[in-house]
């Protein structure tokens, strides 16, 4: 059984900044890439950042230069440094990882979601 758990999540003005987190918990051989996602109202879940096991990142044009996605292997977490934000950054967030479990099968796991609200 493997779980992720995204913390972080608020309101805050246009222009500020966030740092989401995510840990994962379980039956954990290793992790893959981890990612954050986002949903916003009315809007299909969208791709935001990625991170390899090797620490290679790639983001979303809408987020470059504003997002950076970070991970503690040792940990088992992930985390989104947020800034600049804008209020079109509204939605849940959400924390995705590849995990080889400890049964040697390989899941992509989900995150319960995180809100961030954006006033401008």
């Amino acid at each position: 059984q493997v779980q992720l758990v995204e913390s972080g999540g608020g309101l805050v003005q246009a222009g500020g900044s966030l740092r989401l987190s995510c840990a994962a918990s379980g039956s954990i051989f290793s992790i893959n890439d981890m990612a954050w996602y986002r949903q916003g109202p009315g809007k299909q879940r969208d791709w935001v950042a990625v991170i390899t096991s090797r620490g290679t990142t790639n983001y979303a044009d809408s987020v470059k230069a504003r997002f950076t996605i970070s991970r503690d292997n040792a940990k088992n977490t992930v985390s989104l440094t947020m800034n600049s934000l804008k209020p079109e950054d509204t939605a849940v967030y959400y924390c995705n990882a590849h995990i080889i479990t400890t049964q040697r099968g390989t899941t992509s796991y989900w995150g319960q979601g995180t809100q961030v609200t954006v006033s401008s």
